[in-house]
């Protein structure tokens, strides 16, 4: 498959091109977000607070595998406490533990993208939705992947094959 082609960067007059996926060459990338990271604000200004590393600790001690993974038939370990809908800053909302589920980091990166608008950068045209990459499609363990208990190996059709 080929590469992606490299496209100018987003900042205008820069001239220098951005690697394939990025919007920014390299030298504008960390100054862009570094301006984003100042108009959101710290983790702490924004509620991820010891408070709330207390509770997602605990919450994770509850509910220790990726509820996407699971619904998938994979058992993987849940390393993030996702807030279903988006607190933007409702701290009823940030609190409330209906609204709190356990996902490994691939899920939350992707429903972050997908659903919540691409870290914090609004809503992208089509987003918001289903999750186009279903539990079945990540891998574990270099190509092998753990469904319903069973150590699977996937064939180069990415077709799972029993033991």
């Amino acid at each position: 498959m080929p590469a992606l082609p490299t496209k100018p960067c987003a900042l205008a007059r820069c001239g220098r091109l951005a690697q394939p996926g990025e919007r920014y060459c390299t030298a504008h990338k960390q100054e862009h977000r570094k301006r984003d990271d100042q108009r959101r604000g710290s983790s702490n200004d924004r509620g991820y607070t010891s408070k709330w590393r207390k509770a997602r600790e605990a919450f994770l001690k509850e509910h220790p595998l990726c509820c996407r993974c699971e619904a998938g038939g994979m058992v993987t370990a849940a390393t993030v406490v996702d807030h279903i809908v988006p607190h933007k800053g409702d701290q009823k909302l940030f609190w409330r533990r209906s609204n709190w589920q356990p996902l490994c980091k691939h899920h939350h990166d992707v429903k972050t993208a997908t659903e919540d608008g691409a870290f914090g950068r609004g809503v992208a045209q089509g987003g918001g939705g289903s999750n186009p990459y279903p539990p079945t499609t990540h891998d574990r363990l270099g190509g092998h992947v753990f469904m319903r208990g069973k150590l699977k190996r996937k064939n180069p059709s990415g077709k799972a094959l029993g033991h």
